[in-house]
C-alpha cells in the first residue's frame, strides 16, 4: 500500500469520525466514579515442576533459601548449610489487580514473572502465594499452573526461542481474600472525566441536572469533576447511578492535535486542525553509501597477516524538482490531506514538514511526537 493510498484511508477514517462526533456518548464512557478504582497487588512466590529450566542455585542462593523456608513451613526439617540445587524451581514475582468492589471468593487473573535467572517457566506450577497491597495487608492468594505463550527448541549448537518464556499468566489463578475498603455512603458522588474541558463539564452538568431533577444537586468542581448529590438509601442510590451512567452526553470537539510516531512514521490528524496560509516545497535527496572491503597483500603491508582495508564511496543524487504547494487560510483536514498527496511525501518527510509548519506558525494545532 502506497503512502498516497494510506493518507486517503486516513482522510476517510477521520471524516467518518467527524460525522460520528455528533453522536452522544454515555457518561460511563466519558468519566469514572471517584473512589471506585482497582488496586494493584504483589507477592513473592515459588514455582516448581520445571524441567531443568529453573534458577541456577550455584550463582543464586536465593532460590535454595526459598525452597528451604517453604519446606520448613510444611514441617520438613532441612539441615543447615545445605545448598539445594533446585533446577526445577524458580523464585518469581506475582502481580494481580484487585477490581473495584471485588468481594471475597471472587477470582482474578495473575501474572507470574521470573525474578532471577530461570530460562523458562513453561510447565511450572505456582505454589500458594499471598498477594499484598500497598498498605501491606493480604488481599488475595494465588496458585495454579502457569500458561506461557512461547516455545524454545535447542540443540548442542543452536537454540531458538519464540516469545518470552520467563513470564506467564494463570487465568483465574487468584482468589480475593478480603475486599478493598469501600468509600463511605457519602451523599455526594463525584464523576471524574477522562478529558479536561470546561465546555464538556458544562454540558455534563446540564444533562445530569435533567435526570436528577434538581439543578442545585449538580455542580461543577473544576474542568474535570462534576459532583452530584444522590440518595443515601442503597436501592435508590443504585437506581439513580444506573440512570446517570447510561446518560447520553453530547461531546465537544477536541483541541486541534497532530500526533506523530517517530518510530513507525505514522501520523494522525484530528478534524480540528486548521492551517494558516503557507507555501511548502518538497525535494528529494538520495544518499548512496557503498562500502567495499579490499584485502591488501601480505607483502605490501604486513609481514604477519593480510590487512583488510575498507573503502567507502558516498553519492548524493538530487531527485525531481520540488513542487511549491500553497494552502489557503482556514484549510481543514481535507485540504491538508490533499496537500500531502500533491507532495507525495514519505512519513519521515511528513514529520519534518509538520515540525517546520509548527515552528513557522502555519500549523494551528498541538504537535505531539511519541
Amino acid at each position: 500500500m502506497t503512502f498516497r493510498t494510506l493518507t486517503k484511508w486516513l482522510f476517510v477514517a477521520v471524516c467518518t469520525l467527524a460525522v460520528s462526533n455528533g453522536m452522544a456518548a454515555r457518561l460511563k464512557d466519558m468519566a469514572v466514579v471517584s473512589g471506585q478504582r482497582p488496586n494493584q497487588l504483589i507477592g513473592y512466590g515459588l514455582v516448581v515442576g520445571l524441567d531443568g529450566t529453573g534458577d541456577n542455585s550455584g550463582s543464586n542462593p536465593v532460590t535454595g533459601q526459598s525452597v528451604i523456608t517453604m519446606l520448613n513451613s510444611l514441617g520438613v526439617s532441612v539441615p543447615a548449610g545445605i545448598n539445594l540445587q533446585a533446577r526445577n524451581a524458580a523464585v518469581v514475582m506475582v502481580t494481580a489487580e484487585l477490581a473495584a468492589l471485588a468481594r471475597p471468593g471472587q477470582l482474578m487473573d495473575v501474572t507470574v514473572s521470573s525474578l532471577t535467572n530461570a530460562r523458562s517457566l513453561r510447565g511450572g506450577t505456582l505454589l500458594m502465594t499471598p498477594l499484598k497491597a500497598a498498605n501491606g495487608q493480604v488481599y488475595g492468594q494465588a496458585q495454579g499452573s502457569i500458561v506461557v505463550p512461547g516455545a524454545s527448541v535447542s540443540t548442542a549448537l543452536a537454540r531458538m526461542t519464540v516469545n518470552q518464556l520467563s513470564s506467564g499468566r494463570i487465568p483465574s489463578g487468584g482468589i480475593v481474600e478480603q475486599a478493598a475498603p469501600e468509600a463511605d455512603m457519602d451523599p455526594v458522588v463525584e464523576f471524574n472525566f477522562h478529558k479536561v474541558d470546561y465546555a464538556q463539564i458544562q454540558r455534563a452538568v446540564e444533562a445530569i441536572a435533567k435526570v436528577v431533577g434538581d439543578e442545585n444537586a449538580v455542580s461543577a468542581v473544576d474542568a474535570r469533576t462534576v459532583s452530584v448529590r444522590v440518595p443515601v438509601q442503597r436501592a435508590q442510590r443504585v437506581n439513580l447511578m444506573a440512570q446517570l451512567l447510561e446518560l447520553d452526553i453530547q461531546p465537544v470537539m477536541d483541541i486541534a492535535r497532530v500526533v506523530v510516531n517517530a518510530r513507525t512514521g505514522s501520523v494522525v490528524v484530528n478534524q480540528s486542525v486548521k492551517l494558516a496560509p503557507f507555501a511548502v516545497t518538497h525535494g528529494n535527496l538520495t544518499i548512496h553509501v557503498q562500502a567495499n572491503n579490499q584485502v591488501m597483500p601480505q607483502s605490501l603491508v604486513s609481514r604477519n597477516r593480510p590487512v583488510t582495508q575498507r573503502n567507502e564511496r558516498v553519492n548524493i543524487d538530487s531527485g525531481p524538482t520540488g513542487q511549491m504547494v500553497r494552502v489557503d487560510e482556514g484549510a481543514s483536514l481535507e485540504q491538508v490531506v490533499r496537500a500531502i498527496n500533491m507532495l507525495g511525501v514519505t512519513p519521515q518527510d511528513l514529520m519534518s514538514i509538520l515540525q517546520a509548519m509548527k515552528t513557522s506558525g502555519a500549523l494551528q494545532a498541538e504537535l505531539e511526537i511519541i
